[in-house]
């Protein structure tokens, strides 16, 4: 997670940022990955936000770790029981970027609310979208978009690209697609790698 964090540091730093980052999370590993990102941002001096639907008190292992640490640190966060338009809109004022960590490889289906409408406001937004892992709403292996699907024009996704990434239609989605190294051994991931081609 610390390793994934400083990797969306250093992307955001090499795409450019002058301005506020909104940093979107949700309850799992994805939000913690934009915690580790958010502090990273923050020791850069960039202003950072974090938005959080959930309860804190909720999240568990590095996640909770991270939020944590953020907590302490003097960063602004503001955490939604539920949509909250008005307010949201009030978070996202002037933002330069807006990252997507809501949801990550484990959620399947559509988006629940508030998250659809979430989604569908950050959609609406002017500022560029950069998505952790993959745009929330999207099946990272089919490629197939749920009807609330983050539209990001960037995705850093670890390890290695998603099947579903590859799918024709899914870059309307993922934008461009860095992918980051977190330091998994080689080895381990030409296996996996190998492993997905033959079921393929």
């Amino acid at each position: 997670m610390e390793n994934a964090g400083r990797g969306l540091a250093d992307k955001l730093a090499e795409l450019g940022t002058a301005g506020p980052v909104a940093i979107c999370c949700g309850k799992g590993n994805n939000a913690g990955d934009g915690f580790v990102l958010a502090r990273h941002l923050d020791v850069r001096r960039l202003e950072v936000r974090v938005l959080v639907w959930g309860d804190p008190a909720a999240l568990a292992g590095d996640a909770r770790i991270n939020f944590d640490c953020i907590a302490r640190s003097g960063i602004a966060i503001e955490v939604f029981s539920g949509h909250d338009g008005p307010r949201l809109a009030q978070c996202l004022e002037g933002a330069a970027w807006i990252v997507d960590a809501l949801l990550g490889t484990g959620a399947t289906g559509e988006p629940r609310p508030p998250l659809d409408q979430v989604i569908d406001t950050l959609n609406a937004h002017p500022a560029p979208k950069l998505a952790v892992d993959l745009p929330s709403g999207l099946d990272c292996d089919t490629g197939q978009p749920a009807g609330h699907t983050i539209r990001a024009a960037h995705t850093c996704t670890f390890v290695a690209a998603k099947p579903g990434f590859l799918v024709p239609g899914a870059d309307q989605y993922t934008g461009q697609v860095h992918v980051l190294d977190i330091g998994i051994p080689r080895r381990l991931i030409e296996e996996v790698l190998r492993e997905q081609g033959e079921s393929g």
